[in-house]
Order: structure tokens, then sequence, then C-alpha cells
């Protein structure tokens, strides 16, 4: 009767494992807690169909600032799916973790060159961070390190100034090569480009005025294309994505002016991995908006009234990220406290999927693989 007791555990202690395990190996998903008394990362992990569950929380070493960072890209993952870089707004560090299926594993955690970190990018193994020293009495600046095999971080460059020493920066971003650095500037309506040489150093920026108004976040897709949102200080159902198209030698062209998404502040804008669809985030009218984006870079609304989900009364959806398989999106929505998820569908529609509880008020920045 013993023998009989030891194996059913043995054999319930491998199918709660082997279960953890195929819900842990599909991915995951991370986002920040930003807390004054101690930042930390969220872990949640995804299953095969999407659905989230928690993973634990790892803190970074740093803090973060109690409250909206105001930013898109707060959490970066580098391509091979080694290291995640978070913010420490109210500490001014960048921490960086070593991703494995049981965690995460803090790995370095160093000064971001300037005040107030809020947005980091990372393209082969140069990773450049955005500091919004502006709103604490210093200036807005973006600095470049480079990623050891380790995961520790080298200083490369420091202190490279925006337009302005105070712009209401937004988001920080490498282009799919890696040889262009884009930056939003809210206040001044401004976008600004780096070129980047083989070295890791940012030179620059050129300064172009965007055609929409208050750009804010942007994803870049295939051909060099870029997909800026523009949340038109959050008048009412104003919103609208900007596209362009940036050469070699970091020139803009303009490819859709304003496609508008008819909903408020669409401040975050994220797009799938083949180039096909990309999704705002609408703060101010608890919704997300889905545009079909054209072998040119051309926007088409994929629903007549701009929303293709709605996120619920008093969610205030902020960051968004795509699953590498690009059937799942996950949007932050801190106003419920929750992270909820999408199934993205062939045609770019959304169906509500899961979502994960408890997330604060304080949180910013989310990422998916």
């Amino acid at each position: 009767m013993k023998l009989k007791l030891i194996l059913a555990f043995v054999f319930t202690a491998m199918i709660a494992f082997n279960s953890s395990s195929a819900f842990a190996a599909a991915g995951a998903v991370y986002t920040l807690d930003n807390s004054s008394s101690g930042n930390a990362v969220l872990v949640f992990l995804r299953s095969a169909d999407g659905q989230i569950s928690s993973g634990g929380m790892f803190a970074t070493g740093g803090t973060g600032t109690g409250k909206g960072l105001g930013s898109q890209g707060a959490l970066a993952i580098d391509a091979a799916n080694r290291f995640l870089f978070a913010v420490n707004a109210g500490s001014d560090n960048i921490s960086v973790f070593r991703i494995s299926e049981n965690g995460l594993r803090l790995m370095d955690l160093v000064p971001s060159g300037g005040k107030r970190p809020i947005s980091v990018s990372v393209s082969r193994n140069i990773l450049y961070v955005l500091n919004n020293g502006g709103v604490v009495g210093g200036a807005d600046t973006i600095a470049g390190f480079a990623v050891g095999p380790n995961g520790h971080l080298k200083p490369i460059v420091a202190g490279l100034a925006l337009s302005a020493p105070s712009v209401g920066p937004a988001q920080i971003g490498f282009n799919t090569n890696g040889d262009i650095l884009l930056v939003t500037e809210k206040n001044t309506n401004n976008l600004d480009l780096f070129t980047v040489n083989s070295d890791g150093v940012a030179v620059g920026p050129t300064i172009v005025s965007s055609l929409g108004h208050e750009p804010f976040g942007f994803a870049f897709g295939k051909r060099d294309q870029v997909f800026v949102s523009d949340a038109l200080g959050g008048a009412k159902n104003a919103g609208a994505v900007s596209s362009y198209a940036i050469s070699d030698q970091g020139a803009l062209r303009t490819i859709t002016a304003v496609a508008a998404d008819k909903q408020t502040a669409p401040c975050w804008v994220v797009l799938t991995s083949d180039g096909r669809f990309a999704y705002t985030t609408n703060t101010g009218s608890g919704t997300i908006s889905g545009y079909e984006a054209g072998f040119g870079g051309g926007l088409r609304l994929l629903n007549a009234d701009g929303v293709a989900a709605d996120t619920g009364l008093g969610s205030t959806p902020l960051d968004a990220a795509i699953s590498n398989d690009n059937r799942f999106l996950y949007v932050l929505t801190p106003g419920t406290g929750n992270i909820q998820g999408f199934f993205v569908s062939l045609d770019g529609s959304l169906s509500p999927l899961t979502q994960a509880t408890g997330i604060p008020a304080s949180a910013g920045g989310v990422i998916a693989r």
C-alpha cells in the first residue's frame, strides 16, 4: 500500500512538473511594477494557447517612480531571448537579467548615463537608453552600452542631446538593421534620428518635424518603415498613426501622414513581426485599434469605428506587446489592475483571451516572447 502511495505521488508530481514545463516553454510576458520602494519585474508564464499565469517577481536592484513613466519600451529583450533589460527610473540605472525557464537572474546593474531612464532598445550586442532628465532639472539624453556575453554592460557613449534639454521624450528604438535610432519628442512634435556605426556609436540627431501631433510610441517594420502613434494631446476621438520610410542616411520620407483611428490618446503602438498588422492602445477611450499595414507601409483601419477590442471603462490601456509567434497581443491596463490578452486572427481581428490580475497602478512597460 505504501509503495502504491509513493508511486502515485511520484506520478502526480511528474504530471505537475510536465504541465508546468509545457506551460512555461511557450513563452512569457513581463512588466515592471515600477515601485518607488523597490522596482521589480513581474513574470507571467505563457502557454501555447496564450493563457498566462504568475511566474514570480524579480527585484531589479533599483527603484521606480511609483507612477506612470509616460513612455514606451521600459523593457527590452535581445533577439536571442537571452537577456531582459529594465529601466529603474527612480534610481537612474539599468538592470540586466538572464532569462531562464525558472524565471530571471539579475546579471548587472549600471548607471543609465543620465537621469530618469524611461525607455531601452537593443540590437545585436548594443543597448541604448533614453533618459528623461528634463523632468528632474537635468537634460533629456540618450546613452549607449555594449552588451557582453554574460549580460554585463560597458558604456560606449553618454549624454547625447536631443533637440532641446526638456522635450518630453517617449521612446527610443533601433531599426531592424540596428544602424538607425529613433527618439520621439512629445512636447516639441519632433522625431530625432541618430545613425549608429559598427562600434555602436550614435551620431546625431537629425531632427524632423512629425506630420502627426504629439508623437509617442512607434514600431519599426519591414523595409525600414516605422509606424508612429500620434496622441494629439488627448483630444477626444482625434488619435492617429503616421508611417514613414527611413533611408540609410537617416532621412525620413512620409508614407501615410495621418491615419485616424477615431479614438482618444493612442500613445502606444506595436506591429506584428511579419509587418502585416499594427495595433494602438487608446488610453483615453479604453480601446485598441487595429491597422492593416500594406507592403509599401500604407495604413488601413481594420474596423470602421476604430475599435478592434474594448479593454473596459477606466482601464487606461498603456503598453502592449505581441508574442514571438504573432498569435497573441498583451496589453497593460493598470487602471483595472490587469494585463489583458487577445488572440490575433489571420485577418488581424482580436478576440479576448486571458488576463492577469493584481497589476499595480504604477506598472509600466510590457514585453512578450
